[in-house]
């Protein structure tokens, strides 16, 4: 990773879009150099303001990643995004944003909530600024406009109905762990190593794994699923009989189907588990590469002063090849009366 500085976070941001890479990418720099957090939030807002309207929302969903991914590691960009997050929304709540922007941010709000990202008050809060100012310039559309107000309803009702599918679809995605920046935020904290360990090894005892069952449905007799072999029924007993092995079957096999809906839905979080730990895995690998390569320069500048150091050493004169002044072999020095004759 590069080192840190203003010029090289403004080209980071610059080039940012809403791809999912993009994204982490950039976070995971900034993530990095956390100790520069509170100038990062200031350039990341001085950014924010000037990014075209259709830009916004990207830059939302970076400081959502930051902050989320971050939260492990330390503070500090939680307390600098929460000191600017007010203006931010003031500023988004000023402005004309288009309708996926709209519901992108109060979707991302609608998670720091669920998620306690930030208090309860202050979510609220940044809704309520977001929203307000929507409003309000709505309202003043309908004024000016007041001849064409059917058309505009028909027009609006049509676009909500367009968002509403849209918005249910990104829904579904999130409940499933679907993590692309433009449907959800990014991954949740990692999951600890023997949470991981314990979810894997109860999926060794799983539905699919039950071999018993599987050969008891296996070898379940052909009447109690074949309807056309009840002609062959003879007498009462024999129906009471069959009877009992339907119920019986249908108890084992409405048990086993449920056990295979648990499995599925454990599978999933594992799956969810798995995605985010190997997430944060990779981050803490770059950061520990960085830190290597930071520490072999840091040997190499040490090892270069050392060999100089040793370099100068040589070049000294041998104090012991010296005249000694206390065997009283050096000269002694002229007096007054010398130097002046």
């Amino acid at each position: 990773m590069a080192s840190f500085n203003e010029d090289s976070l403004k080209k980071k941001l610059d080039d940012l879009n809403m791809s999912q890479q993009s994204i982490q990418t950039v976070s995971l720099w900034l993530i990095h150099h956390k100790k520069h957090a509170h100038t990062v939030v200031n350039v990341w807002y001085r950014e924010l303001i000037a990014a075209t309207d259709s830009r916004k929302l990207t830059f939302m969903y970076l400081a959502n990643d930051v902050i989320q991914n971050s939260k492990k590691k330390g503070p500090e960009y939680n307390k600098e995004f929460a000191n600017k997050l007010g203006k931010v929304f003031e500023h988004l709540g000023g402005i004309r944003l288009d309708e996926k922007s709209v519901h992108g941010l109060n979707r991302l709000l609608t998670v720091w909530g669920e998620r306690n990202v930030f208090d309860h008050e202050k979510v609220k809060l940044f809704k309520k600024n977001l929203n307000k100012g929507l409003k309000i310039k709505e309202g003043g559309g309908k004024k000016r406009q007041h001849g064409s107000k059917h058309k505009k309803e028909s027009s609006k009702k049509q676009r909500k109905e367009s968002v509403e599918s849209t918005e249910s679809s990104r829904l579904r995605k999130d409940s499933e762990g679907d993590l692309s920046p433009q449907t959800t935020p990014p991954p949740s904290d990692p999951p600890e190593p023997e949470q991981l360990i314990e979810a894997l090894q109860e999926l060794e005892s799983a539905a699919t794994s039950d071999a018993v069952v599987r050969e008891k449905i296996a070898s379940l007799p052909d009447e109690v699923s074949d309807v056309s072999l009840l002609t062959k029924l003879q007498d009462l007993n024999a129906a009471r009989a069959l009877s009992k092995k339907v119920e019986d079957a249908m108890a084992m096999l409405e048990t086993y189907n449920k056990r295979l809906s648990e499995e599925m839905e454990a599978r999933k979080m594992v799956a969810r588990m798995l995605h985010d730990y190997i997430t944060y895995q990779k981050d803490l690998l770059a950061q520990a590469e960085e830190t290597l390569e930071e520490h072999r320069q840091k040997h190499n500048k040490v090892k270069k002063v050392r060999d100089e150091l040793k370099a100068h050493l040589q070049n000294l004169p041998d104090i012991s090849k010296l005249p000694s002044i206390r065997t009283g072999s050096l000269a002694p020095l002229p007096s007054a009366g010398d130097l002046f004759t």
